[in-house]
């Protein structure tokens, strides 16, 4: 089995989900009491959403790639970046490393393409939302995204930032997101992607008429399939 590295702290809410659904993944498909390697740099959340405030991205990207080296040479086989967010720099930290950087963005294209979708919502922080580092990848798969309107952009970065990030998870929250997302659903999109790794704690699939990515759980489970690939075969008898 190969071991997992993860930068995480970003936020830890949505760390330890990556936690759970990986060790989880790994003992269903080993089965017994295993469990999955995994090596966790966690970062002071607090410092990254100060430096974005600060669009002091150069030093972002430093902190990720200090961390990315310590997980290479802790003996990490593969790195994940534990936020969609953090995927604005993820060349920077993959030029910094020689493991494989397994990008949120692109497994994610992948897991749309096997739904054959062609057109999604993307809700996430303003970063995600709006910056090409994200679409760009989307794009190269063929599918095309839709985001929410300038207030409803501002609303979701917010609540990620002042809520969801610190483990609050409101009622009201909720129905605004899903409000916004059905408005998205109209406009044309087959799908959603739910491009910060705390909203799949606050929408569920059930929740939406439509296909719902959780940009954590096809994240982590790629991770489940990189570190596998050697024990595939593997089945133990509890």
């Amino acid at each position: 089995m190969k071991t997992i590295g993860i930068i995480g702290g970003l936020s830890w809410v949505s760390s330890v989900d990556y936690y759970r659904i990986i060790n989880e993944q790994v003992n269903q498909r080993i089965g017994g009491v295993d469990a999955a390697r995994i090596i966790l740099y966690s970062i002071n959340y607090g410092d990254i959403v100060r430096l974005t405030r600060q669009d002091d991205w150069a030093t972002i990207t430093t902190i990720f790639c200090d961390a990315a080296k310590k997980l290479e040479m802790a003996g990490a086989d593969c790195l994940l970046l534990g936020a969609n967010t953090a995927h604005r720099v993820a060349s920077e930290v993959q030029a910094a490393i020689k493991i494989p950087l397994l990008h949120i963005s692109d497994v994610t294209a992948k897991a749309i393409e096997e739904k054959k979708l062609n057109t999604v919502a993307l809700l996430g922080t303003k970063f995600t939302m709006e910056l090409d580092f994200y679409h760009d990848i989307l794009r190269n798969h063929g599918i095309a995204t839709i985001i929410p309107g300038d207030a409803d952009r501002d609303f979701i970065h917010a609540t990620i930032y002042d809520e969801l990030g610190k483990n609050v998870f409101l009622p009201e929250t909720k129905q605004r997101y899903l409000e916004i997302i059905n408005h998205l659903i109209k406009e044309g999109a087959q799908g959603v992607i739910l491009g910060c790794t705390e909203i799949p704690l606050l929408i569920k699939p059930e929740d939406v008429s439509v296909p719902v990515f959780d940009t954590a759980e096809i994240h982590a489970k790629a991770a489940v399939e990189f570190c596998l690939e050697a024990v595939s075969s593997i089945r133990y008898k509890v």
